[in-house]
């Protein structure tokens, strides 16, 4: 008689992890600090409350080991907090494994994605401080939609610069923002001088996180009084967020009377990544835990596995601070694949000081590989991942098969960063063998890194 296995692992409300988790407290090398594009000096909380909510700015620069999360935030969390994590046995059976796959299903938000973890208390903090309107940047959508969704629920107006390629691409990522009432542009646009020069250079731009990124924040910085930035990932605060998945998912892994050799994450600035992987890194630096923590990143876009540890703009125009950071420099122009999300040329600090000290690990994955694990996953699972989601498939698909040819059996688990429903665009040229696979040479990395002063 077949014996009934728990498919998934479900906190109680009362559950939900009450504090965010900040890395940067148990880092045995901190980062290096952010720097003034003008003065080369290490910016403060007020230089940067000049772009981002006061308590935002705090949470940036902070080395607090837990930050607690405000009820009202947690209030709306639980329209989907705390996610489930569901146990992937018709993949293993698939894959013909010893492994035990599990998978975070942060698919489960009003908007299909993680974002909203760190959407919502960025909406929370302008609000309270009595900003009116949000300016942010959006490659596939998942950010923005998200932001939209927070600021519709805190009474906030969201202005949203959304990466051309991925605006042609994905238009119902487009109306679901519109929809909660933001509103969208195409980046780059003539809204903005920075939009205004790419388009000079290029009328047919296809646009980039950093170009985007710089016209949102050249559009905040137009009215100090009323309007802040709000960014998806790469930011230490953005991070800290996040780290919602890791907590619940070091609890449920306890239901589950398990524990994941290999915590895996795609990455594009980190927040997907950091998110689950934080709370198992504390676990390795404070309790002699042992734990693999991977980050996967697009073949196209390898600036973790290729890039160049140094001090970079986060976007285009510079109007950033410099970020001490892995990257392919602020004007590389990745291919237009359909992971959006992952298209940044830079990782985010924490990240890229944790790469450095070895304390995670990197892979590239091609796109071919990654939407071939999507179709493989939906088939056995039931769910479409979206298009960056399949990167940490492909990777745990890597591992499982690994473990297979070695005979020894491991538990892997993945974040599901979010669904792939609205990304079906993605999958249409998978099936119809249209999708190519891009791979940056080293002549083109090295001419958009030139100038960029090796970090140690």
């Amino acid at each position: 008689m077949y014996k009934m296995k728990t498919k998934k692992f479900i906190l109680a409300e009362s559950q939900m992890p009450t504090a965010w988790y900040n890395v940067a407290a148990d880092m045995p090398n901190k980062p290096q600090p952010y720097l003034d594009p003008r003065t080369r000096r290490p910016v403060t909380k007020d230089d940067l409350s000049m772009l981002l909510a006061e308590e935002l700015a705090a949470q940036e620069l902070s080395t607090e080991r837990y930050i607690e999360i405000p009820e009202e935030v947690q209030a709306v969390y639980r329209i989907w907090r705390p996610a489930p994590l569901v146990r992937a046995e018709a993949l293993e059976r698939a894959l013909d494994t010893p492994a035990r796959i599990y998978f975070k299903n942060e698919s489960v938000s009003p908007v299909g994605s993680h974002k909203p973890n760190s959407a919502v208390p960025q909406a929370y903090y302008n609000a309270r401080q009595g900003i009116r309107r949000l300016t942010t940047e959006t490659g596939a959508g998942q950010w923005g939609s998200a932001l939209a969704f927070a600021g519709r629920h805190f009474g906030l107006d969201v202005e949203v610069y959304m990466v051309r390629v991925s605006y042609d691409q994905k238009p119902y990522r487009r109306l679901m923002m519109q929809t909660w009432g933001a509103s969208c542009y195409a980046s780059p646009t003539d809204r903005t001088a920075s939009g205004r020069a790419a388009l000079a250079a290029e009328p047919d731009c296809r646009g980039s996180l950093g170009l985007a990124i710089s016209e949102a924040v050249e559009a905040a910085l137009q009215d100090p009084a009323g309007t802040r930035y709000c960014l998806g990932s790469v930011l230490n605060h953005v991070l800290l967020h996040q780290t919602v998945i890791g907590e619940e998912a070091i609890r449920q892994m306890e239901m589950a009377d398990d524990e994941p050799d290999v915590v895996i994450g795609c990455i594009g600035g980190g927040s997907n990544f950091g998110g689950i992987a934080f709370p198992f890194l504390r676990r390795n630096l404070c309790e002699g835990k042992r734990t693999r923590l991977v980050a996967v990143e697009p073949a196209s876009c390898p600036k973790l596995t290729r890039g160049r540890f140094a001090y970079d703009y986060g976007d285009v125009a510079g109007y950033t601070p410099l970020v001490p950071m892995y990257t392919l420099g602020h004007e590389f122009q990745p291919a237009a694949i359909h992971a959006g999300g992952l298209r940044y040329h830079g990782a985010g600090a924490l990240i890229s000081r944790l790469l450095r000290d070895g304390l995670i690990e990197a892979q590239a994955v091609p796109q071919s590989e990654t939407m071939r694990a999507g179709l493989l996953f939906a088939q056995c699972e039931g769910i479409i991942p979206a298009p960056e989601s399949t990167h940490a498939i492909a990777a745990a698909i890597r591992e499982a098969q690994a473990a297979r040819i070695e005979g020894r059996p491991r538990t892997i688990l993945f974040n599901l960063s979010g669904t792939g429903v609205i990304d079906l665009y993605a999958y249409e040229q998978y099936l119809a063998g249209r999708l190519t696979d891009s791979e940056p040479t080293d002549a083109e990395i090295a001419r958009t890194v030139e100038g960029l002063g090796l970090l140690h």
